[in-house]
């Protein structure tokens, strides 16, 4: 049963799947267990229509004016050098590693803009000291790269 296809309404972005207000078809465990308790989508009804078309026409009139911020935001990003102080081990092993909501704090502490943890792409997890990159998805057409420097302590 888990198998059957289920139609969804994002509410808000999932990478690679789409952004607020699209219609999406996804595994039914998918939908059920991990999109729909954590709030990323709801189910898709005939109702449901009329509240993608307001959710579309609010993220319309917010990406017109985003657009500009985030090629700001991006471009302040690039210039950043973001310094994260944690604790180490000998060897340069971190102790766990890096979370997205430690970046997102290091980089409002370093003057930058505010930035959302679920934006925030690490590829492979942090988790020894010395210089590492992140990508930060600012909007559906705009990535900002950031030097993160991780210090031990």
């Amino acid at each position: 049963m888990s198998g059957t296809p289920m139609k969804l309404i994002l509410t808000q972005e999932v990478s690679g799947l789409g952004s607020p207000g699209d219609v999406v078809e996804v595994a039914g465990g998918y939908g059920r267990n991990y999109l729909v308790p954590r709030g990323f989508a709801m189910r898709w009804s005939r109702g449901a229509e009329k509240q993608i078309d307001l959710i579309k026409r609010a993220r319309a009139a917010r990406e017109i004016r985003s657009v500009e911020d985030a090629r700001a935001a991006a471009e302040r990003l690039r210039n950043m050098r973001v310094k994260l102080h944690t604790r180490a081990g000998s060897g340069g092993r971190l102790f766990g590693s890096v979370s997205t909501s430690d970046i997102a704090v290091a980089v409002k502490n370093a003057g930058g803009p505010e930035l959302d943890r679920r934006k925030i792409e690490v590829g492979n997890p942090i988790k020894t000291i010395g210089s590492h990159q992140v990508a930060i998805r600012l909007h559906p057409e705009v990535s900002a790269t950031l030097d993160v420097e991780v210090i031990g302590s």
